[in-house]
């Protein structure tokens, strides 16, 4: 077969087979699609898929509990694989559907060639969504391309996909602008524990006064007993600040008619909506971070007293990391049913696909109840 020759057709029997190895497949309106990759993904959990594994889907697109938009409905057609044989369009497996699933694009890839086989990669690669007919060039590094779609970015910005971005031609500039989850854990802990330990000792000279700059008579003394709770306001003013930068910052609408406004867009959150799942891009490099941090330190400088504000940035430095975690772990984490995790990975997602103008908190919903930027809650009416 060649790339061209067009969709293959399954049989029930062959789509039983390849769920007993392990693949997630469901059809909708006679369309195979191969979820293999994208079950630890998926919002409603892995195991809400598993369930559905070798069955039609169409209705549960429509929900309840939840109605998927035309983002993920576009998202499905990256997964098509061919169609289902007249007469066998539900096609429920028999035995196990396996537990084992791709966690990322090289997970994806080797699982889905361990079920396929290299002998079927061009079946298994044929799409609906034909990126060599996008707006851009996806061989070349997108940073240079997107300035000039005008007034068509921000629709093309807000359709997600499912592949890696490449944003430089600098394999150096390129290799700077990814980052491992666990490469901000390792570089800023220790600097938040280092901080911590100079706050605390710093207070306990008891030599730290508030207001001492303005009268010495009615300066209010800092104990080093305070130290949590300043650390803790310094957390709840990073989560401010996280709503305010992802909302007014990183969700601007750039005009059309600037290239450059365009390209920075794209550069510092654009490429996230964009491919939502690329894995080097979902926390942020320490390099541009630490320049972004040592700003918000000199003007905590200028503010308070040095140990004082010292201590309320560490704790919004420790706000940072967690959100960081957080929101990789709201794209790759497959949280139990019921928890808060759960609910705020179901709420991110919904940002990313449907509700890019609300739901602006990550780590927590807080600041979109007075913002009033809450995503509201789907109500579905009963049928009688």
């Amino acid at each position: 077969a060649t790339a061209t020759a067009g969709p293959r057709s399954f049989s029930a029997a062959e789509v039983r087979a390849r769920c007993a190895q392990g693949a997630c497949l469901v059809t909708c309106h006679r369309r195979l699609y191969d979820l293999s990759g994208f079950v630890r993904l998926h919002p409603g959990g892995e195991q809400l898929l598993r369930r559905r594994a070798g069955t039609d889907v169409s209705a549960a697109l429509d929900g309840p509990p939840h109605r998927h938009s035309e983002n993920a409905r576009r998202w499905l057609e990256q997964y098509y694989v061919g169609e289902i044989e007249p007469g066998d369009e539900q096609v429920p497996p028999r035995g196990r559907t396996g537990t084992g699933v791709g966690t990322g694009y090289r997970g994806t890839q080797g699982y889905m060639q361990s079920l396929w086989g290299a002998s079927e990669q061009t079946d298994l690669c044929y799409r609906t969504v034909d990126v060599e007919k996008d707006l851009v060039d996806w061989q070349k590094p997108l940073l240079w391309q997107v300035g000039y779609l005008g007034e068509k970015y921000d629709e093309w910005v807000h359709q997600p996909v499912d592949r890696p971005i490449r944003l430089f031609h600098s394999d150096f500039l390129e290799f700077l602008s990814k980052t491992a989850w666990y490469v901000v854990f390792m570089v800023w802990t220790p600097v938040v524990l280092y901080l911590s330990w100079v706050s605390y000792t710093s207070l306990a000279q008891g030599n730290t006064r508030l207001f001492s700059s303005f009268t010495t008579e009615y300066s209010i003394p800092v104990h080093k007993y305070y130290f949590p709770f300043i650390f803790l306001l310094g957390m709840i003013l990073w989560s401010l600040l996280e709503y305010l930068i992802h909302r007014f910052v990183f969700h601007m609408k750039p005009p059309a008619s600037n290239y450059y406004l365009i390209t920075l867009h794209f550069l510092l959150h654009g490429q996230h909506h964009k491919s939502p799942f690329d894995s080097s891009r979902l926390v942020f490099p320490p390099v541009p971070a630490s320049l972004v941090i040592g700003f918000f330190y000199g003007v905590l400088r200028l503010l308070l007293p040095a140990v004082l504000g010292l201590s309320v940035f560490v704790g919004g430095l420790c706000g940072y990391v967690i959100y960081d975690m957080m929101h990789y772990y709201l794209h790759y984490g497959s949280p139990r049913k019921g928890t808060y995790l759960y609910g705020l990975k179901a709420y991110h997602v919904k940002h990313h696909f449907e509700h890019q103008r609300s739901g602006f908190g990550i780590s927590t919903r807080f600041w979109d109840y007075p913002f009033r930027t809450l995503i509201p809650e789907e109500t579905f009416k009963k049928e009688d």
